[in-house]
């Protein structure tokens, strides 16, 4: 596996973090297996890097004028299918999707390496257009980050940015229906442009029949009609399909869930909560969150003052032995949502069971009888310790390091567990003040030291004896050692 290249500087490496991320989810689609996804991300990603920065360093220079090219991300994202292509021709196909070697051989793959007036209308368009113009389409249409986010990543100004918007879709429409036009047609094909540019501009136009009956037929009208038609919702679908060809509605739908649980109630500490109005799904987990941590701290404080009046549980030594039993699992509910300090001595939940037995005998007043101190430890025992004793999470991990430049590093985390899960929550410390910055196949939290991995939506589940796996990137300085203390679910992993 090649070595990713490293940052020239710090803009650009907050530009790789960005890349990575999508490069990796469209790689995970191709491949059969997360390590052969790791693979062709790491081949594409340094291919397509090595690519822009000779084209940015090439002879146009002296012209006066770029010429128009692909956004970093579409740039690689093209990348990843041509790195596939060259596997299946030199024998790695078994590496890939049985689905994309299927496409790799056929028609339609030869659509992205054949002539340029046969490629496909979006392709086209988005290639015309310049690139600042292309990545705003991009991120706020396949992308789907929320507008704010992407003013700021592009410098844009946040007030005009929707406008700005409106102009570039109109741009990107100007230049596939030229695009349409110079592609070599037959004469059917030719006597119904006229029609589709007028019917595709209007938002309460009708499709005629027979215009109908020739898009259902007719694969280059089809996807022209999708990239002239930007008010029917069409417009990021034909863009992922237009450019990356196969698995692009998959890509899509991927990184709009992605999108969700980064600045959405997935993660405590939203991107952009500083620009422009908050997301309302943080929103309400934060309202949520907040509403059940004020009722587990009542809830405690209730407990511990009952336990801690001293006159009434001395005549009532059978319910004042019952107590420690009734406020063990009040103390359960710390919430493990949020903090995984929180969750952490739920998981040495045998030994505040022992602990409340000590506890309960230094009192003297609940003690002397030995019957209910008996009774107590055991309904103590199996409150806590027995699920914890009888299930235990029973998982391994492997902790990758990727790649490591001067400030800042990537790497993978694999968890195997023998057991089938519903949802997981991983959680490690870091030793030598590592920040993460950004994460992939999940999202993130970290408090101090302690970084917690919680599971998207699309990979909650993990069979007996199967694998989760995310990566992400993160800062250094002085020493980078690797990550210790890892627990699944609040247990313990080796």
């Amino acid at each position: 596996m090649p070595d990713l290249p490293t940052p020239q500087d710090a803009s650009e490496a907050a530009l790789f973090s960005e890349c990575w991320d999508a490069v990796l989810s469209y790689a995970d689609l191709c491949t059969a297996g997360s390590a052969a996804a790791n693979q062709l991300a790491a081949e594409a990603f340094s291919t397509g890097i090595r690519e822009a920065r000779e084209a940015e360093t090439g002879t146009f220079r002296s012209a006066g004028r770029r010429p128009a090219r692909l956004p970093r991300i579409p740039l690689l994202l093209t990348a990843v299918r041509t790195t596939a292509a060259a596997w299946e021709e030199s024998g790695q196909g078994h590496k890939l999707d049985p689905d994309l070697r299927l496409w790799l051989n056929s028609d339609k793959a030869a659509r992205y390496t054949g002539p340029p007036l046969q490629r496909p209308i979006a392709l086209r368009g988005l290639r015309d257009m310049q690139e600042p113009d292309a990545a705003l389409l991009w991120l706020s249409e396949v992308e789907a980050l929320p507008l704010q986010v992407v003013a700021r990543r592009l410098g844009l100004d946040p007030a005009t940015v929707s406008e700005e918007l409106i102009q570039v879709r109109g741009l990107f429409r100007d230049r596939c229906h030229r695009n349409h036009l110079d592609t070599p047609m037959d004469a059917q094909c030719r006597s119904y442009a006229r029609l589709l540019d007028a019917v595709t501009r209007s938002t309460a136009a009708d499709t005629p029949d027979d215009l109908s009956r020739h898009l259902a037929t007719c694969v280059q009208c089809a996807e022209a009609a999708a990239c002239l038609r930007l008010h029917g919702g069409g417009l990021p679908g034909a863009l992922a399909g237009g450019v990356i060809g196969w698995g692009g509605l998959a890509y899509l739908e991927r990184r709009r869930r992605a999108a969700e649980v980064r600045l959405g109630a997935g993660r405590p500490d939203p991107v952009d909560a500083d620009a422009g109005p908050p997301n309302s799904g943080a929103h309400k987990a934060r309202v949520v969150r907040n509403g059940l941590l004020v009722a587990a701290v009542l809830v405690s404080a209730l407990a511990l003052a009952v336990s801690m009046m001293p006159a009434g549980p001395t005549g009532d030594g059978g319910t004042a032995g019952g107590d420690p039993s009734d406020r063990q699992p009040v103390a359960d509910p710390g919430f493990s949502l949020p903090v995984t300090a929180a969750t952490r001595p739920s998981s040495g939940s045998p030994e505040p069971s022992e602990s409340g037995t000590k506890g309960d005998d230094s009192p003297g007043p609940t003690n002397p009888a030995p019957g209910p101190q008996g009774t107590t430890s055991s309904t103590a025992g199996e409150d806590d310790p027995d699920p914890s004793a009888s299930e235990p999470e029973t998982c391994s991990v492997e902790y990758d390091l990727v790649n490591e430049w001067p400030d800042g590093f990537q790497a993978t985390v694999t968890v195997t567990t023998e057991r089938a899960l519903d949802d997981w929550r991983v959680a490690w410390s870091f030793r030598d003040g590592q920040k993460v910055g950004q994460m992939w196949d999940a999202s993130f939290a970290q408090n101090g030291s302690r970084v917690t991995a919680e599971a998207a939506d699309y990979n909650r589940t993990v069979p007996a004896d199967g694998e989760l796996a995310f990566g992400f990137l993160a800062s250094w300085e002085g020493k980078n050692s690797p990550g210790y203390d890892f627990t699944l679910n609040g247990h313990d992993c080796a």
